[in-house]
C-alpha cells in the first residue's frame, strides 16, 4: 500500500509549499501594506520613513503574494463609457486637409485656387475655382487614398471622393469607417488600461462591451468621480502658431484658425492656427518635475519626428510666441527665445504636485482617440465590500461545517482524515490564486463553496469502494489499496467533465462568470490531488503508525 519514500516526501513538500504560499492571506492587511510600500519604493526610488515602516511589517524573505479582492468585495468604482467614434472621423478630416491642399496646389494652373468649405464634421469639402479642372482635381485627391488595412476591406480604398458642383466631397469609405471604429475602440481600451495601471490600482476590469462601449471596474479606488478624473479627460497636448491675442470672446478667428481661451489669464483668448505644429501623439515621455523657480511642472520629450518638427519650427520663429494647448485651453504661450533642438521641454502653469502627476500620467499614456461619454457610474463603498466578505466567510464556514459533520458522522476516523485533506485543499486554492495574481469575487467564493462539496465527493467514492472491499473479507491493507485504485477512474472522469465546463465558462464568460470559472477550475485540480494523494498519504501514515488488525470505514 505504501508509496515510495520519495513520493511521500514530494507530496509533503507540495503540501508545505501550499500552506506557505497561502499563509500571507491570513495576514492580508499587513502583507498588502508591505506590497504597496515595496511597489512605491521601486517606482520612485525614494525610501521615506513611512514607506520603510510599511515595508517592515512583513518579512521580505517570505512569500508576499495575496489574493486580489474584486470590486464587490473591496469596494471601488464602476463606469460604463461610450466611445464617441465620430470624433475619429473629424480628426481624420482635419489632418487630411493640409495633405489635400498641398496636393492640389501643385495643379494650381489647372484647378485654380483651392479653398476649404463648410461641411459636416465627418466630411471634407474642398472648392476649386476652375470648373474645368474639377476632373483633374478629383484624380489628384483620389490618388491620396490608400488600401484599407483590414481583411474585410481587401481591395477597397479608405477615401470616398465625389463631386458636388465645383466642390470635391471627401469622406471615409464604409470599410475604412469600420476599420477606424475598431482601431479607435482598441486604442481607447489600451489608453484607459495604461492610465489606470500607472496609478497602481489592483486588478482592474477593463473590457469592451458591444460596438462602442467600455466597461471599467477598479477595486480600491475612492469613487466614480475620482476614476472619471483619471481617465475621463482626453489630455490632448498640441503646439500651435499664435496669430493674435484678444479679450473679446466673439472675435472671429478667420479661415483655418481657432479661438482658444487661456487657462492662466482669465478673460484672455488666443487666435491660433488650427493645424498644430506637433501633437501629444509624438510624445515619448512625460513626468512630474519643477521649473527653474521650483514650481511644479511637467517635463516632456518628443520622438524623432516630433523633435525634428519642433526644432524646425522654433528655429524659424525665434522671437514669436507659440501656444501650448491642453484640452482646448492655452496653458502657456511663451515667446521662442532660441531654437529648441533637443526634442524636450517643460510645461509650466497653475499646477500643484498632484496635478502634475495626473497630467504626466495622461500625457505619457497618450491622448484618447475619441471622447468618452459616461453612461453609468457607481461607487461601491468599502463597507458594502466588507459585508460581502463577511457573508462569503459565513457561506464557506457553514458549507464546510456541514460537510465535515456529514463526513465524520458517516466515516468516523476516516471522515477526520477527509477533513484534514479538505483544509489542505482550501490552502491549495488560495495558494494558486495568490501565485497567479487571481481576483476573488462573490461568484468566486461560490466556486470555492462548490469545490468543498466536490472535494468530498472524491473521498466518498474512495471510502465506499473500501467498504465494498472490506465486505469481501479482504484485509485492511488490500481493501485500502483496491479502494483507491478502483475509485480513481470515476474520480478523474467526474472531475474532468466539470473542468471542461469551467473552461467553457472562462472562455465565453466575462467578469463575475470568469471569476467563478477560475476558482472552480483551480478547485477541481486541487481537490483531485488532495483526495488521491494527500488523503491517501494521511491514511498510509496512520496505518503505518497504528497497524490495526481491522478498520471501520
Amino acid at each position: 500500500m505504501q508509496n515510495n519514500v520519495w513520493k511521500q516526501i514530494l507530496i509533503l513538500g507540495i503540501v508545505l509549499l501550499g500552506l506557505i504560499f497561502a499563509a500571507p492571506n491570513i495576514f492580508y492587511s499587513r502583507v498588502e501594506m508591505h506590497n504597496d510600500a515595496v511597489a512605491a519604493i521601486t517606482k520612485t526610488g525614494v525610501e521615506t520613513p513611512e514607506l520603510v515602516a510599511g515595508r517592515a511589517v512583513w518579512p521580505g524573505w517570505l512569500p508576499s503574494g495575496i489574493v486580489n479582492l474584486g470590486l464587490d468585495l473591496r469596494g471601488g468604482a464602476h463606469l460604463l463609457a461610450e466611445v464617441q467614434l465620430a470624433d475619429a472621423y473629424i480628426k481624420r478630416m482635419d489632418l487630411l486637409w493640409p495633405e489635400v491642399r498641398d496636393a492640389l496646389r501643385t495643379e494650381r494652373a489647372v484647378v485654380g485656387n483651392v479653398r476649404r468649405m463648410p461641411s459636416p464634421p465627418d466630411q471634407l469639402r474642398v472648392q476649386v475655382s476652375e470648373a474645368a479642372g474639377l476632373t483633374r482635381a478629383m484624380e489628384v485627391v483620389g490618388g491620396l487614398s490608400r488600401p484599407v488595412s483590414t481583411l474585410t476591406g481587401v481591395g477597397q480604398k479608405d477615401l470616398a471622393v465625389t463631386a458636388d458642383g465645383q466642390d470635391i466631397v471627401i469622406a471615409l469609405s464604409d470599410a475604412e469607417r469600420q476599420a477606424t471604429d475598431a482601431r479607435t475602440l482598441a486604442k481607447a481600451l489600451e489608453i484607459v488600461r495604461l492610465r489606470i495601471d500607472k496609478v497602481g490600482t489592483r486588478e482592474p476590469t477593463i473590457q469592451r462591451q458591444g460596438q462602442d462601449r467600455i466597461l471599467i471596474q477598479v477595486p480600491g479606488i475612492g469613487s466614480a468621480q475620482e476614476l472619471k478624473a483619471l481617465i475621463g479627460t482626453t489630455a490632448q497636448l498640441t503646439f500651435h502658431t499664435v496669430v493674435s491675442r484678444t479679450t473679446n470672446p466673439n472675435t472671429p478667428p478667420g479661415a483655418g484658425n481657432i479661438l482658444v481661451p487661456s487657462e492662466d489669464e482669465p478673460g484672455a483668448f488666443y487666435v491660433l492656427e488650427k493645424v498644430p505644429v506637433v501633437t501629444g501623439e509624438q510624445l515619448v515621455d512625460a513626468k512630474p518635475s519643477f521649473d527653474q523657480n521650483g514650481r511644479p511642472a511637467v517635463s516632456f520629450s518628443f520622438d524623432i519626428s516630433g523633435a525634428q518638427a519642433f526644432g524646425q519650427y522654433t528655429s524659424a520663429n525665434i522671437g514669436k510666441p507659440f501656444a501650448i494647448v491642453l484640452d482646448d485651453k492655452v496653458i502657456s504661450a511663451p515667446t521662442i527665445q532660441s531654437a529648441i533642438l533637443g526634442g524636450s521641454g517643460i510645461i509650466t502653469g497653475n499646477f500643484d504636485v498632484e496635478s502634475t502627476t495626473s497630467l504626466s500620467v495622461q500625457l505619457s499614456s497618450g491622448a484618447l482617440p475619441a471622447k468618452l461619454t459616461f453612461l453609468e457610474e457607481r461607487t461601491i463603498g468599502p463597507e458594502l465590500g466588507q459585508d460581502s466578505i463577511d457573508a462569503g466567510k459565513v457561506a464557506v464556514a457553514v458549507g464546510m461545517l456541514a460537510v465535515v459533520a456529514f463526513m465524520i458522522a458517516s466515516y468516523g476516523l476516516f471522515g477526520i482524515f477527509a477533513t484534514i485533506a479538505l483544509v489542505i485543499n482550501m490552502a491549495f486554492i488560495f495558494a494558486c490564486l495568490s501565485l497567479i495574481g487571481g481576483t476573488l469575487t462573490l461568484p468566486g467564493i461560490a466556486g470555492i463553496v462548490l469545490t468543498i462539496g466536490m472535494a468530498v465527493d472524491a473521498n466518498v467514492l474512495v471510502y465506499e469502494r473500501i467498504r465494498e472491499e472490506l465486505r469481501t473479507a479482504r484485509g485492511p491493507v488490500r481493501a485500502i489499496e483496491l479502494g483507491y485504485q478502483h475509485a480513481r477512474s470515476a474520480i478523474v472522469d467526474a472531475n474532468f467533465t466539470t473542468l471542461i465546463t469551467a473552461a467553457v465558462l472562462f472562455i465565453f464568460g466575462s467578469g463575475p462568470v470568469r471569476g467563478f470559472a477560475i476558482t472552480l477550475g483551480i478547485g477541481i485540480i486541487t481537490s483531485v490531488f488532495s483526495a488521491m494523494f494527500v488523503n491517501r498519504l494521511i491514511v498510509e501514515l496512520w496505518y503505518g503508525w497504528r497497524r490495526p488488525k481491522t478498520i471501520i470505514v
